[in-house]
């Protein structure tokens, strides 16, 4: 269904990047590129996030859509749509949520401002958790226990590092495979 360029399933997609708006080598981008009718969350600042504003650039993002959407998040996304579930009632079909970040491990931007404390309030729609066993910015202990917050499927990937550009996957062919699979549940 998603390996190819056509939506004709009504499928409603809204992509949700981290800090740096996922680069054009990065799986976001690339699955975007396939797919040239999903969009993107626009934010003002992506380099210096302010959880407050970046919930209202994902509202805006979401008050244009058709559908209720699939979200697919990576990193402070992840933090981004839990902080927007518990504030919202605006449908979503389902969230895809790659390598969440630890607002108190070490690595964490310290220009990104008020993503803590995390929401441990269960997400009202579908959704799964994908964590990297050697993500720098976030341990496994740590995604699941977003996960079991959160009422997530979760799944662990091996080491592909913090699943972004940098971790050599290219389109991330797995990623298209859990997606599917949480489509089908949703």
């Amino acid at each position: 269904m998603l390996r190819h360029n056509s939506t004709s399933d009504g499928l409603v997609v809204l992509v949700v990047p981290g800090i740096g708006n996922s680069g054009p080598g990065h799986w976001q981008s690339l699955w975007e590129q396939r797919h040239p009718g999903w969009q993107r969350v626009q934010q003002r600042d992506w380099d210096r996030p302010v959880c407050e504003e970046w919930l209202r650039g994902l509202d805006a993002a979401l008050a244009r859509l058709s559908a209720p959407p699939v979200l697919i998040a990576h990193s402070m996304g992840c933090l981004l749509v839990a902080h927007w579930a518990k504030r919202s009632s605006l449908p979503v079909r389902a969230a895809f949520l790659v390598a969440v970040p630890d607002p108190a491990g070490p690595m964490f931007p310290p220009a990104a401002q008020g993503f803590q404390p995390v929401p441990s309030e269960k997400l009202r729609f579908p959704s799964l958790m994908v964590a990297s066993s050697n993500d720098p910015f976030g341990s496994v202990a740590y995604a699941r226990r977003c996960a079991a917050d959160w009422g997530s499927a979760f799944v662990q990937v091996g080491a592909v590092g913090h699943i972004n550009a940098d971790s050599d996957i290219g389109d991330w062919p797995v990623g298209l495979d859990l997606l599917e699979r949480l489509l089908k549940t949703s």
